[in-house]
């Protein structure tokens, strides 16, 4: 079977959308690091939209900092890909054209700095995850520590981590006269400009202080909130697209209908005219931040985990059960009290609107896909909700619920004895930790006490132990289900 390219798109279907420009004629504006699912059914779209638009400066050159593989399914394709939007029984397809190709950053990190130096280049954009930015999950400081991190303060000549990649293009720009680009993290992070800014900046200071200054002046790190699901590709969305398209699309990502962007208003040069692409610009992105992580985001880390634990593969299956759907909501009427909903949120709408993406059978949102990575989700997810409600004097059952969850997910066995590999950075810390406290108190006990998950002062509070630890022998005892419907009664 050939492989979708630019030359197989003429044979596509009329219903199936493809670009309708000159892609020869697209410049490269616009790097993103970390080039996966969700940067090709989200950002890439809206340059593609500008692109379609008749501003061909936003061509898109991905680039992976860790595997090529990737690169691997999309230059056979000339960049191309398909977008499946999915809603119920509806497939919605649309070749994507606004990606140039992918380069992978290890094999030739000098190439990907030189193209982050071009002229054309004003743009930066990330996803790579919250701990592909070598930064601690609670203080929010560079990692010093971290081996890569200590190896790019060293030597940037071959840089391996984002924010050594970011601080090499843009020592070359100053070098070379131009102007910095832009940088916008599109991560799943509480303050994420700041927080990216900040590591870049901590970095150049201790390369080159000069520097530093030059990209605390001129440099801009806009604050920014996106949302989308985007499920993982599984091989039969392949095979289904393949008998759809008749070609081979490896690339290819699903998506539910909806999407939003919202950016705060602040850059270093040129940019899309967004606003006409239906991204949103605003002076404060927080309260959009907010509402997204502690809804959105902490509603599906915890359903990932009750899910998993009690033999649920998907989303929608675990909504679909009572007790878990009467959970989500006693969690999000806790999350709502820490909200500051900015105008034109409607947080009741919201949250019908989020129970029903949720319900989205077609997406197939497997809960071992959320649950990954957890110990780096969950200060901002959780965490923070709960600091805040425990200040008010306010009961915390639901979210205890959520982040006891997680320790449990943590044994790497579910409710039916299955085995499983835990996919968390700090997998073999909370394996040792757990492997040495002999009760389920000690467990909860031993966990709270790492500090690069739960900030000291709410580790130590004894509130939040006492419910954390209630919660957890709940689930000791009567299994997820009933542990979620206890709390939503």
């Amino acid at each position: 079977m050939s492989r979708l390219n630019q030359a197989a798109l003429k044979g596509l279907a009329a219903d199936v959308a493809v670009p309708g420009y000159d892609r020869a004629q697209v410049k490269t504006g616009v790097v993103h690091l970390g080039i996966g699912a969700f940067h090709r059914a989200h950002q890439a779209v809206v340059f593609d939209d500008a692109i379609k638009s008749g501003d061909p400066r936003w061509g898109v050159l991905g680039a992976s900092l860790r595997s090529p593989g990737v690169r691997d399914q999309l230059n056979p394709q000339d960049g191309l890909y398909t977008l499946v939007v999915r809603d119920g029984s509806d497939d919605h397809l649309r070749v994507i054209g606004a990606c140039a190709g992918v380069m992978v950053g290890p094999e030739d990190p000098a190439a990907l700095v030189a193209a982050m130096a071009d002229t054309d280049a004003h743009i930066v954009t990330l996803t790579v995850t919250e701990k592909g930015y070598r930064l601690d999950p609670a203080a929010g400081d560079l990692l010093l520590s971290d081996a890569d991190v200590a190896a790019d303060l060293v030597d940037l000549a071959a840089p391996r981590t984002a924010p050594g990649f970011i601080v090499a293009a843009l020592k070359a720009r100053r070098a070379a006269g131009l102007k910095p680009f832009t940088v916008i993290s599109c991560d799943n992070l509480p303050h994420n400009g700041k927080r990216i800014r900040a590591g870049v900046i901590a970095m150049a200071r201790r390369i080159d202080p000069s520097l530093a200054d030059w990209i605390e002046a001129e440099g801009a790190f806009p604050q920014t909130m996106i949302d989308r699901i985007v499920p993982a590709t599984i091989p039969d969305d392949i095979a289904r697209l393949t008998a759809r398209l008749g070609v081979e699309d490896q690339g290819m990502v699903k998506a539910e209908p909806f999407t939003q962007w919202v950016i705060e208003d602040r850059f270093a040069g040129e940019r899309p005219d967004f606003a006409s692409l239906g991204v949103q610009l605003t002076d404060a992105v927080e309260p959009w931040e907010d509402a997204k992580l502690r809804l959105l985001n902490g509603a599906h880390s915890a359903i990932a985990y009750l899910g998993a634990l009690s033999g649920y593969e998907h989303v929608h299956e675990v909504v679909a059960v009572p007790g878990f759907r009467a959970y989500v909501e006693a969690l999000w009427d806790e999350a709502e009290t820490t909200l500051n909903p900015p105008p034109g949120l409607d947080i009741p709408a919201y949250r019908k609107a989020l129970m029903a993406r949720f319900s989205n059978a077609a997406l197939m949102h497997r809960t071992r896909q959320i649950a990954m990575d957890g110990s780096q989700k969950l200060p901002q997810r959780l965490l923070a909700g709960a600091a805040e409600r425990l200040a008010a004097a306010q009961g915390i059952d639901a979210i205890a619920l959520g982040v006891a969850a997680w320790m449990k997910w943590q044994s790497g066995v579910t409710e039916s004895d299955e085995i499983f590999v835990v996919d968390d950075p700090l997998a073999a810390k909370t394996s040792e930790l757990l492997a040495d406290a002999d009760t389920d108190k000690a467990r909860v006990s031993a966990l709270l006490s790492l500090s690069a998950v739960f900030p000291p002062a709410l580790g130590a509070d004894d509130r939040f132990a006492e419910a954390v630890t209630s919660a957890y022998l709940s689930l000791s005892q009567n299994g997820a289900v009933e542990a979620a419907r206890l709390v939503a009664e």
